[in-house]
């Protein structure tokens, strides 16, 4: 694979501790509604009535709907620009906190380890663990997870057992 575009990253550009910042998406009413209705129609996801009525204590986002957002947010701010070949699977995911309408979210990804893949060569995993956070830096959603890259030069590595 070879690309040019500035910044695009392959497996051997992630080092281990780094952080990347996955930019901020901001949260809407009408966008809680709209998936709720479709995917999770919860009575805290579908109105500020049913929200009062809960726990919750007012029209909240699901936490599918938080992870389909902050998605977004690590598409649009790394795998876009990435030689990205998806991912083997999450490894933990916690909801924090309720994202409510008006919130913005804003990420980072820490770079926890990355090794080459001994059955797929030219393919190395790099293990992340996403934090994501509303106003004031309110932790509402954390993942651990792989991303499978494409190598640029696997010549030298060696491929974890």
């Amino acid at each position: 694979m070879d690309d040019t575009r500035s910044g695009f990253r392959y497996y051997d550009d992630f080092a281990e501790g780094e952080v990347i910042d996955l930019g901020s998406y901001a949260v809407t009413a009408e966008e809680i509604i709209e998936f709720a209705e479709e995917f999770d129609p919860a009575p805290f996801h579908l109105s500020e009535e049913g929200g009062r009525a809960s726990l919750l204590g007012r029209l909240s986002a699901s936490g599918w709907h938080t992870c389909a957002m902050t998605m977004r947010m690590l598409y649009d701010h790394l795998l876009a620009n990435s030689s990205g070949q998806g991912s083997p699977g999450i490894d933990e995911a916690r909801w924090l906190a309720p994202v409510v309408p008006g919130d913005t979210l804003t990420g980072r990804a820490t770079v926890l380890s990355r090794r080459l893949s001994a059955s797929r060569p030219g393919i190395g995993l790099v293990r992340f663990r996403f934090d994501y956070f509303t106003e004031g830096d309110k932790p509402v959603l954390t993942m651990v997870n792989s991303i499978m890259f494409a190598a640029r030069d696997t010549a030298g590595a060696e491929p974890a057992r």
